[in-house]
């Protein structure tokens, strides 16, 4: 008797110690309803594309390459990006995220969108880039931006901090889609919205450098997202985009 009273309070005790650490694993995920985020808490992710970001995180960055690559009329993202920025539906005063923002192309329109009395995150990894960012807000004296320096697995943006967020082809660049994924579902507020712009990756249509570069292609991107806890809400129709797709999420609660 005095055995089994001995193993059945080892038992016991085992059990709460199981449940205390399921209960740290939810509490460190954030979104109990996404099964797969709670495992995360278990098993750290393992990188998707080792070194993806090794170029933009060098000290030697060549930012007025990366300028004139990023902000010409040749790349539909950036001669479309009006159309862009209005298919998150923006209203003024409003806090929104531009998660890749490189050096700053859609910095003016997103601004615009929300008035002097919202706010702005610039988010990206590298070091050299965030100081262009800084430099740029201040030299067009845009007081409502903040620029973030990132990692790999998080926007290391607040909970709850924005209204929306935006990855113009970014996406193709997270290493750790799962992690990033997770913290860029905590900075949103409830039912926040999160715009998805990236390649079309189909064989046979696509060109070579995107069926090379892009790990993912719009089927893989939503079921990612879906996983992560977010809601489709519609794919637009945006005119001028051709080679990429835009896709609406919204948080799902």
């Amino acid at each position: 008797m005095d055995t089994f009273l001995l193993r059945g309070g080892r038992m016991l005790g085992l059990g709460i110690k199981i449940g205390l650490r399921r209960l740290r694993a939810a509490a460190l995920c954030g979104v109990v309803s996404s099964g797969w985020l709670c495992g995360m808490a278990a098993a750290q992710e393992q990188s998707v594309r080792p070194d993806v970001n090794k170029e933009f995180l060098s000290d030697e960055l060549d930012l007025q390459m990366w300028r004139e690559r990023f902000e010409v009329e040749s790349r539909e993202v950036f001669q479309h990006r009006e159309a862009i920025v209005a298919a998150i539906g923006l209203q003024e005063g409003q806090a929104v995220a531009d998660i890749g923002a490189g050096t700053g192309a859609f910095m003016s329109p997103l601004t615009s969108a929300i008035g002097p009395q919202g706010r702005l995150f610039s988010v990206d990894i590298s070091p050299s880039m965030v100081k262009f960012l800084r430099q740029r807000a201040d030299e067009n004296k845009l007081t409502q931006v903040t620029v973030v320096l990132c990692n790999e697995r998080s926007c290391t943006l607040p909970p709850e901090s924005i209204d929306a967020a935006l990855i113009v082809d970014t996406y193709h660049h997270f290493e750790y889609p799962q992690d990033t994924l997770a913290s860029i579902y905590s900075a949103l507020r409830p039912h926040g919205t999160l715009v998805i712009v990236d390649f079309e990756k189909i064989e046979g249509v696509s060109r070579e450098w995107v069926l090379g570069h892009v790990r993912a292609n719009k089927e893989q991107v939503i079921g990612e997202l879906e996983a992560a806890g977010f809601q489709r809400i519609d794919a637009r129709e945006t005119p001028g985009l051709s080679e990429n797709y835009l896709i609406r999420f919204r948080k799902r609660i």
